[in-house]
């Protein structure tokens, strides 16, 4: 593929150079080396070395704010993502956040030589199937938790409550001991040959294992799997996140919460809500717990803003400023709490809090948890255990 492929693919040769995408930018508002549109008018006017060359090519969170609003239909974020196809075709990449842990899990997991103990958390308090009709996509949340020890990451956690919630609903889930990432990261920094290897090696198992619908809890994999995998495997299973899941069976009277006094607010993550459009499910589930007050952001839904990071790349004092300005907002509401949907959001306002300086802004405190942790601590007297 040639930067002339990509520009013709993402309808790049339509922009206006409105500025409106920069306008919009999270990273523009507080970076002023990035601009979006600078970046295409690089690719327009034929600077393509600048552009494969300049590190701030990984600093776009690819989180669909700009895309929604360009009135010339570009789409932006896959622009990035193809382009940074090239830069990591000639050896450039972003700066990996954590010294590169989290890229170095992804890739050891396509060494097949390497088997690998994703399942040592499970215990005999979850109830799951060999074979079934339904599994459930843990993703990497048992790497979260060794990545990030020094802090609480709540990965594994929302893995181990999908699985409590489900067990209420009379669900035994398959979940499958060498499953692997769905590949997320690396294909939005650049390496698509080793997504795609990821992608088929998840495809062949859940084939194997005859599953007809798959459940995720994070939004990431969800996404991948329903928009990237098709592009490169065949799999043929429905797709939903946990919370399109749960809201769908709400109505069947099986899932009965005791009253929880709490105001909250909900943050709505960028792959589940303005990638894939999921933003009333959250909302019901949350309001159909007794006791529950969700109030609402200034910014919310498909102009919420993003925690500040994407696939564990250029995670930088301007990420930090962009999580402490949406914690700030999150506090401004009056709520106790700021209900997320996804893992990484949680690992990266936790972060925010946890580095604390000056020169990270003003120091905010929250408590932060998991939707997916919030309706099993709403289920937890009901004998659902």
């Amino acid at each position: 593929m040639t930067l002339e492929d990509i520009i013709k693919e993402t309808k790049t040769y339509y922009c206006l150079e409105c500025g409106k995408c920069s306008s919009l930018c999270p990273i523009s508002r507080h970076n002023p080396s990035y601009s979006p549109r600078l970046m295409l008018e690089k690719a327009l006017t034929g600077f393509e070395g600048d552009l494969i060359n300049d590190q701030e090519l990984f600093s776009c969170l690819t989180c669909y704010n700009c895309s929604l609003k360009c009135p010339a239909d570009v789409d932006y974020p896959l622009f990035m993502q193809k382009v940074r196809t090239l830069a990591f075709a000639q050896g450039r990449y972003g700066v990996p956040a954590d010294s590169g842990i989290l890229q170095s899990f992804m890739r050891l997991m396509l060494n097949p030589a390497i088997e690998q103990r994703r399942l040592e958390w499970l215990s005999d308090e979850y109830r799951i199937s060999e074979k079934g009709n339904i599994l459930f996509f843990v993703g990497c949340a048992p790497y979260f938790e060794f990545a990030f020890e020094d802090f609480e990451a709540g990965a594994l956690n929302i893995a181990k409550d999908s699985l409590k919630i489900l067990n209420t609903l009379g669900i035994e889930p398959m979940v499958l001991a060498d499953e692997k990432c769905c590949g997320h990261d690396l294909l939005w920094t650049g390496d698509v040959e080793s997504f795609r290897k990821l992608a088929e090696h998840n495809a062949r198992i859940i084939k194997e294992s005859g599953a007809k619908k798959i459940i995720f809890s994070c939004p990431e994999g969800y996404r991948t799997f329903k928009f990237d995998y098709p592009h490169y495997v065949d799999l043929d299973c429905e797709l939903q996140h946990i919370t399109e899941f749960l809201a769908e069976n709400m109505g069947k009277g099986m899932l009965d919460f005791k009253e929880v006094k709490k105001k909250v607010t909900y943050q709505d993550p960028c792959r589940l809500g303005r990638h894939l459009g999921v933003y009333e499910q959250p909302r019901k589930l949350i309001e159909a717990i007794p006791g529950i007050e969700l109030i609402e952001m200034e910014h919310t839904r498909d102009e919420s803003i993003c925690c500040g990071t994407s696939a564990w790349t250029n995670c930088d004092a301007y990420s930090k400023q962009i999580r402490t300005e949406r914690l700030l907002e999150a506090k401004a509401t009056g709520a106790e709490m700021l209900i997320t949907a996804c893992p990484k959001c949680q690992i990266h306002f936790r972060c925010a809090m946890v580095s604390k300086g000056e020169e990270k802004g003003p120091d905010v405190e929250m408590d932060v948890m998991d939707i997916v942790n919030l309706v099993a601590s709403a289920l937890e007297d009901n004998g659902s255990e």
